[in-house]
Order: C-alpha cells, then structure tokens, then sequence
C-alpha cells in the first residue's frame, strides 16, 4: 500500500519545506504547484484562474435563478469554482494511487480519507512566519511586519474559509490531524528529522 503523508500548513511556518525535506528523505513523490498545472491542463481554465480557485476563499454568489452548487453557510458556488474542485480530487487520487507521495495543502486529507494518509498540520507563532517568509524570499522585500503580517493573516483566513467550504471541518483543528507540528523557532531540517522517526 501507498505510504501517503498529507500536509496543511499556515502561510510562513515552513509546511512546503517540511512536506519536500520529508519527501526527498523517504524518496517519494512531492506535490504541491504540480497539481494546479495539472488541473489547468484537464480542465481548459486557465492557470491563474485555477489558482485563484484553490489557494483563496470560494468564490460565492447569490444567484436569481438555481445556476450553481449550494453550501447551506456560503450560498452557491460558481460551476468553474466546482468543476476545479471536483477535478482537484480526481487529480489527487490519481496521484495517490500511483504511487507514494507528499501533498501539500488542497484539502488532501479530506479528499484522501478513504485512503488512510497521515495528516500533519504545520502551524507557527506570527513573529517566526515574519521572520521565515522574509529569510525564505516569499514576499516583496520592501514589506513592513505590519503589512506582512496582515497578508499572512489574509491568506490563512483564506485557507481557512477554502477549507471549511468543501470540508465542513475547522481547518487546523488538532482532531482532523494526526500530528500538529509548532515550527515557532525552529529549523525545519531538524524538525523533519523528528518527523522521520514515526516513519521508520
């Protein structure tokens, strides 16, 4: 059987490190990026549309007429917006079939949960994401803490509502997860170690 390791993470604490650290260890497939070209590719939508679907809050609308999937807390959901999710699940058991992988993000481990992967959540203290998306190059140079804060913030709150729409679950609650991992001042080489010991 596939050994497959699902990983959520909060903007800044180091989840797409860990998920790719812990993949090149064990030598498996990693998939994060990937999986939006490959939905672009199978659904004719463009990258950055599709991108825009699966990274930020659903996009929602109240229509006159019956025209789109209904969510009974967010009103109906645009059809793109459901043929991108369905076409994400079909991406990701596919992948999950084929052979042992790490994925990151996209609800994974709710898509996947006939499939028994191990769930980790990877989550931080504000100052340390700061201090990582600044080290790590992920956001202009010239961003105040205070902004950057703010867009931290922005995109877990998106996370958060993308997760909880297609899920019914809280994202990041320690119940949905078989470990929750604090990267608050801590180098993620080594956390990945201590990670590779339940895997051993």
């Amino acid at each position: 059987m596939n050994k497959i390791i699902t990983i959520g993470r909060e903007f800044g604490s180091g989840g797409r490190e860990l998920g790719k650290r812990i993949a090149e260890k064990l030598n498996i497939a990693y998939y994060d990026k990937e999986i939006i070209t490959e939905i672009a590719k199978n659904t004719d939508l463009a990258i950055d549309y599709v991108k825009q679907v699966v990274e930020q809050k659903p996009i929602v609308y109240y229509p006159i007429s019956i025209g789109g999937t209904l969510n009974r807390d967010y009103g109906f959901i645009c059809d793109n917006a459901s043929q991108v999710y369905a076409e994400q699940c079909k991406v990701l058991k596919e992948l999950a079939s084929k052979s042992s992988c790490v994925i990151v993000g996209r609800c994974a481990d709710y898509i996947l949960r006939d499939m028994n992967p191990y769930r980790i959540f990877v989550y931080s203290d504000m100052e340390s994401k700061i201090k990582r998306c600044k080290l790590k190059g992920e956001v202009e140079e010239n961003l105040s803490d205070r902004k950057l804060k703010k867009m931290i913030k922005s995109v877990d709150n998106d996370r958060s509502r993308y997760y909880s729409f297609y899920t019914s679950q809280a994202w990041g609650d320690k119940l949905n997860y078989d470990l929750c991992i604090n990267t608050s001042n801590k180098e993620i080489k080594d956390v990945v170690e201590e990670v590779l010991s339940l895997f051993k």
